[in-house]
């Protein structure tokens, strides 16, 4: 009988993680190399993703730093072929890059919209056709959505919620479209709200007003509470799951 814990090792396999430099990413990047996987680095600020490099070759994996916009089509294709090129293969590809904006809706300007929807959506819709044309069946592809995709929290934020929402039904689709003709597995994480660059810059208080109130335990997630929903969509641990959207917020959603 197989160990359970096997199906969750990456060895030999190459992920991509987009939104690397920084945030949820970089942890992200640690556990897929702590699981066996080597990993494509792809974000905007290159010089950042040295450092999240040097976490991925101190758990004993090769890392391939790339700088990446991804509201570019020709510029996410640029990342898959540097990763084929340098690695031979994809097998996973985590479409992290994500940007926010918190702005009441009447105020919010038409390009910061646009913006957010850029990135959040059109990017991640463009690393996913790139990743897919090279994928073989078997691999996996993880949408960073949100719960302000399936919900609202009483902030001002609408191009995000919007972006994210669209996220949820561009996963339902894409696993629909690639699962019996790729065998490329589709699916979402929507997590809630963890410490990161984002809440950062939310005003003081509103975390502790709007947030937790709504949150079952109380609490923002916690550093490396994501990578096990992770590990789980991205390896064979879950091969018989596809076109869903798994929250990891603290119980947000019952609420």
């Amino acid at each position: 009988m197989t160990n359970p814990l096997d199906l969750f090792r990456l060895d030999g396999r190459v992920a991509v993680v987009t939104g690397a430099s920084s945030g949820l990413g970089v942890g992200f990047a640690r556990a897929l190399a702590a699981a066996g996987a080597d990993v494509v680095l792809a974000a905007r600020r290159a010089d950042r993703l040295a450092d999240t490099a040097a976490l991925v070759e101190a758990a004993g994996r090769r890392a391939l730093p790339v700088a990446c916009d991804v509201v570019d089509p020709d510029a996410c294709t640029a990342v898959i072929d540097a990763a084929t090129r340098e690695f031979g293969r994809v097998d996973v590809l985590v479409n992290n890059a994500g940007i926010a904006t918190a702005v009441p809706a009447l105020r919010e300007d038409p390009d910061d919209f646009r913006k957010v929807v850029d990135v959040n959506l059109n990017g991640t819709y463009w690393m996913a056709q790139a990743a897919a044309r090279a994928m073989r069946p078997g691999s996996s592809i993880i949408n960073i959505a949100s719960v302000l995709g399936l919900t609202s929290v009483l902030m001002p934020q609408a191009a995000y919620s919007a972006s994210k929402a669209a996220v949820v039904g561009l996963t339902r689709d894409l696993a629909q479209q690639w699962g019996s003709r790729r065998g490329i597995r589709v699916n979402a994480i929507a997590p809630g709200y963890f410490a990161s660059e984002m809440t950062d810059d939310f005003e003081d208080g509103v975390l502790d007003e709007r947030v937790l109130p709504r949150t079952v335990l109380g609490r923002l997630g916690a550093e490396g509470e994501l990578n096990p929903a992770l590990l789980f969509l991205a390896s064979d641990a879950s091969s018989y799951v596809t076109g869903i959207t798994m929250p990891v917020d603290g119980g947000m959603l019952t609420n």
